[in-house]
């Protein structure tokens, strides 16, 4: 299953997994930092799972979620 995204603005980018059952948020800190947050439903069919990490870099960030979306990504 794919992932596309849901929301995209000055403060957060969130992609949505195909099934609708997890999530993967980037959002900018009031002091510039990042956090990254992994939401798996507990609906889902994969184990569900909640995490968030904080970075101070955007592209660091970014290659997190992207991690994230490939290791909870779900065959078709």
């Amino acid at each position: 299953m794919g992932w596309s995204v849901s929301r995209d603005d000055d403060t957060i980018t969130e992609w949505e997994r195909s099934d609708g059952y997890a999530t993967v948020r980037i959002r900018e800190r009031g002091d510039g930092g990042f956090v990254v947050r992994l939401d798996v439903m507990e609906q889902a069919t994969d184990e569900s799972a909640y995490d968030r990490v904080r970075f101070d870099d955007r592209e660091v960030a970014e290659d997190h979620a992207q991690t994230w979306r490939a290791d909870h990504d779900l065959d078709d």
